[in-house]
């Protein structure tokens, strides 16, 4: 077998990534951040004198060139698709080096040693290789939180639109996956909302913890700059547009895993979404459905089905994504300054968490802006127990009159009535009522009739959903005027 060959998860790689992503941190991608890194860092020691004005413009020129004659691929093959960059080599030759910067530089200082030799011996001068590999997925992050942002945006205004249409469509509200109270809708879906709300502050705070220039020498002390360590160190963020951070943190991964979690928590929330939404479209239940269209949910076998096959993808992404998160919080014990193991265990794992958490998006802003809402077969639902999921409401109007446990005996003693006789619980429940004197005059048809209809006892449901919704349009704005 080719040692060459790599691509586990080639094929499936579209049905799980976001697309954005995906092409982020595709190889090409990830090269052409780290050719971004070398041409900002020679620009900015030649800005601080210390190379060659010329020799920066040919490394900076020579990255450029490269960086636009690179192909990068969906599918992930790794194939020579640049003039002087052999992926192929990158990757093969990374194995020996334990990292893509060595073999990487390697190409580079060629490449700019055949068109300048003096201005090859300047090539990644006085960086490391966590440098250049740990700047350049900070690039990629974000370049992806970027997209990632606009996918939630877009998601939250779609789930606002739900929550405020049906503020006020009754529905059964399931505890431990059994009939409860009546809900709506609207709460539902607001429930969701003000969870993506939060999501995106943690996005935002996450981005700006992670959008940090990586830059300190071999052992982060920047000795190979001598006195111009500062000024090309304030040089290189600002050309990158990243934060300079107080020092080199090399062994200190907190930024990275915190971004990690916060698209574990937001991949969390999705799954959240896609078990209601694939619970409710359930044959037996019927209340919602993801959009229809040619090829989607079908069966190889049974014609008649229509799958979940959003939500499916969207909660595979929810179980394989904290394991992975996992991985990133194991990977933060690293030895002194410079790591054994754990930082190399971020190389796959943190692009796997953003793009996985980039498709759960997509696929989630695909159900939820063509989810059919049946509000005919919620209030069916509502009545499959002829009543029964109002006993509380019954109990609670009882208890005023009686006291709560003696009208908990009686309405308990009504719904064991109904369902022997299966018969509605307010009839049950007038009938108990008047084979007791005492209790035949408690409550009259009017209130047994109010007391029957599930939309009497959805309590703040309606206005929940309202304030999910205003905090959510408050929190664009906010955004928007910043």
């Amino acid at each position: 077998m080719d040692t060459r060959s790599r691509g586990s998860g080639r094929l499936t790689a579209p049905m799980f990534g976001g697309a954005a992503a995906l092409a982020i941190f595709d190889d090409a991608g990830t090269v052409r951040r780290m050719l971004d890194v070398e041409a900002a860092l020679a620009r900015a020691e030649a800005h601080c004198g210390v190379i060659p004005a010329e020799a920066a413009a040919v490394i900076a020129d020579v990255c450029g060139d490269m960086r636009g004659d690179m192909r990068g691929d969906m599918r992930g093959d790794m194939r020579g698709d640049m003039h002087g960059i052999d992926l192929d080599a990158l990757a093969y030759d990374a194995a020996a080096a334990g990292n893509l910067a060595i073999p990487f530089v390697r190409q580079l200082t060629a490449a700019v040693a055949q068109r300048d030799a003096h201005a090859g011996r300047f090539v990644h001068w006085g960086a490391t290789s966590q440098d250049i590999i740990d700047t350049a997925m900070v690039l990629q992050l974000r370049d992806a939180a970027a997209a990632i942002e606009a996918d939630l945006v877009a998601l939250g205004q779609v789930v606002a639109e739900l929550a405020a249409r049906h503020r006020a469509t009754p529905m059964v509200a399931r505890t431990w996956l059994q009939h409860a109270l009546p809900t709506t809708f609207g709460l539902k879906a607001a429930g969701w909302l003000d969870a993506l709300r939060r999501d995106l502050g943690r996005l935002d705070a996450s981005r700006a913890q992670a959008c940090a220039l990586q830059f300190g020498g071999a052992a982060g002390t920047l000795a190979s700059l001598g006195a111009s360590a500062p000024a090309v160190s304030s040089a290189l963020a600002d050309l990158l547009g990243l934060q300079h951070p107080v020092l080199p943190w090399h062994g200190h991964r907190d930024r990275m895993v915190e971004m990690a979690t916060t698209l574990g928590m937001l991949t969390g929330t999705l799954g959240k979404m896609a078990r209601d939404i694939s619970l409710m479209m359930q044959t037996e239940v019927a209340e919602a459905a993801e959009p229809s269209g040619p090829g989607r949910g079908g069966s190889s076998t049974m014609p008649h089905k229509r799958n979940p096959v959003g939500c499916s993808a969207v909660l595979a992404a929810a179980t394989r994504v904290p394991h992975l998160v996992a991985t990133m919080l194991a990977g933060m014990v690293q030895e002194h300054e410079r790591a054994l193991g754990g930082w190399q265990a971020e190389w796959d794992t943190l692009p796997q968490i953003v793009t996985l958490a980039s498709g759960a998006l997509s696929h989630m802003r695909e159900v939820a802006g063509g989810l059919q809402v049946d509000t005919a077969r919620m209030r069916e639902n509502l009545d499959m127990t002829h009543g029964l999921i109002l006993a509380e409401a019954a109990m609670l109007e009882l208890g005023g009159r009686i006291g709560r446990l003696p009208a908990h005996h009686l309405v308990e003693a009504a719904s064991r009535r109904a369902v022997a006789d299966r018969s509605s619980l307010r009839d049950a429940l007038a009938l108990t009522l008047a084979a007791d004197p005492s209790h035949a005059t408690l409550i009259d048809d009017a209130t047994l009739d109010r007391l029957a209809d599930p939309a009497n006892y959805a309590g703040e449901s309606s206005r929940f959903a309202d304030a999910a919704v205003r905090a959510w349009e408050a929190t664009l704005t906010a955004r928007q005027q910043r």
